[in-house]
């Protein structure tokens, strides 16, 4: 991508695989979100997973994506499935789901 096309607003949806529930993944992933100023939401799914669903430049959700891979001290991160759109505009703040 372009510079250019790097500051462009996009939408990244990611699911989380590994063990990413009961270790503070949400929080970790709502902390490390309002820091880099993005938006939406995150959310434990009942098959295992946390799905993440924020919005903002391409080079600073890059950048999320990377702290998504570490993750929190107690989880393990297996895998990232990470699917590209266009920003709608949908959210204001940064919020964990029930």
């Amino acid at each position: 991508m372009t510079q250019a096309a790097d500051d462009l607003p996009v939408r990244a949806h990611v699911y989380v695989h590994g063990h990413v529930q009961g270790v503070g993944f949400r929080a970790f992933a709502a902390r490390a979100a309002t820091e880099l100023d993005l938006v939406g939401g995150v959310r434990n799914l009942e098959d295992g997973r946390v799905e993440v669903d924020v919005e903002g430049r391409k080079s600073v959700l890059d950048a999320f994506i990377e702290k998504l891979k570490i993750g929190p001290p107690a989880g393990r991160v297996t895998q990232l499935d990470i699917q590209w759109g266009s920003a709608n505009g949908q959210y204001s703040t940064l919020s964990i789901w029930r």
